[in-house]
């Protein structure tokens, strides 16, 4: 940004942090806190932390003296929590966090992409409380105000946990190391990842039935270890198979060249349908016992948008680019770098490249993405 922008953004995230209803997390004075300073020109970004408050109000109007770019507090517990060295700090637990970027998952316009990192959202909801037996009352949602959500489990039973106990959780939720063998064994499994390692599988069959025979042979024959004869073998007895899936699995097919060969490809279409039964967090957040996460309330300093907390049933109809979209639609002029669509506020804002009017909203948005900058 230059000076200009800058000074516009920080003028209006003063304006919202004067006027909000902001939220602490609970332990407050536990928290370490990072915040990022605007900088007019500056090439990254450079944290002030290793803070702590003793309560709400001296957090808030330290928030409102400083306008920060971006709001940071610890997912651990500390003793010392402003210790200037983590190991000075003195960790005391930290909740289980789960970060769902869509940067991480899917490339496109940016209300697609919001749009798929939801869904993946849904799933690990429908895993965290349907197969671990999470309460939902101790999850707290939000939208990171950027390109996906957190998922914050405050729960005494994780707090102690360490990284490896972590990673265990995260390698459910993403599908690593599952074993064939054990997903297909036993009768008809109707959830976890038993029922999705055959769903996937049901649909890898069906898939190859929609193609020619030349075209479905072509592709079994290009797996390790996979000969004409055995794919035509395969391919005969695809329906039977989809059939067994669907019912008590015999454990003898899993000795099959081809089904060996499928399901040990680590890419082709096999692997990417039972990705798409995964719900696709980032495992490093997950793992990183003394990680910095966005303050619910505060605004992006990439988007300008809130970082909105919202209930887990409320999901399903929460529109980022509407519900934690805080600034007003008066007119601003910009410059933008290149043309865009961009969809907010419930239109689509066709911008074209050099000197435009649009909403303060979509204005913001742009200039704190370095698509624009104030004219």
């Amino acid at each position: 940004m230059n000076p200009a922008t800058t000074e516009f953004v920080r003028q209006r995230f003063t304006e919202y942090y004067q006027k909000a209803m902001l939220v602490s997390p609970p332990s407050l004075a536990q928290r370490e806190w990072g915040f990022v300073l605007f900088a007019p020109g500056a090439a990254e970004m450079r944290m002030r932390r290793h803070i702590a408050f003793t309560d709400r109000r001296e957090l808030f109007d330290y928030i409102q003296n400083l306008v920060p770019s971006h709001l940071y507090y610890s997912s651990s517990y500390y003793e010392k929590p402003d210790a200037p060295t983590m190991g000075e700090k003195g960790w005391c637990g930290a909740d289980l966090i789960f970060d769902l970027d869509a940067d991480h998952i899917v490339k496109g316009p940016y209300d697609q992409m919001l749009s798929r990192v939801k869904a993946e959202t849904e799933k690990l909801l429908a895993m965290l409380t349907g197969e671990l037996g999470i309460d939902p009352k101790k999850i707290d949602l939000v939208f990171s105000g950027g390109r996906g959500y957190h998922v914050h489990v405050r729960d005494l039973a994780f707090r102690g946990w360490g990284s490896a106990e972590r990673r265990e959780v995260v390698d459910y939720i993403c599908g690593i190391g599952i074993d064939p063998f054990i997903l297909l064994s036993g009768g008809s499994p109707s959830s976890g990842w038993p029922a999705r390692f055959r769903e996937a599988l049901i649909d890898y069959i069906a898939w190859l039935g929609t193609l020619s025979g030349d075209e479905a042979t072509g592709y079994l024959t290009a797996l390790d270890g996979v000969g004409k004869e055995s794919a035509a073998g395969f391919l005969k007895k695809g329906v039977d198979m989809i059939n067994g899936l669907r019912g008590e699995f015999d454990p003898t097919l899993l000795k099959d060249r081809v089904i060996k060969a499928v399901i040990n490809e680590t890419d082709g279409e096999f692997r990417k349908r039972l990705n798409e039964k995964a719900a696709l967090a980032d495992e490093p957040v997950t793992t990183d016992i003394k990680r910095l996460i966005r303050m619910p309330t505060s605004l992006h300093g990439g988007s300008g948008m809130r970082v909105q907390p919202l209930e887990v049933r409320d999901l399903f109809e929460f529109d980022p680019l509407i519900d934690a979209v805080v600034f007003s639609s008066r007119d601003v002029r910009v410059d933008a770098r290149f043309p865009l669509a961009m969809p907010m506020l419930g239109s689509t804002y066709q911008i074209q490249k050099g000197i435009s009017t649009v909403p303060e909203a979509v204005a913001v948005f742009l200039c704190c993405r370095g698509i624009a900058e104030i004219a």
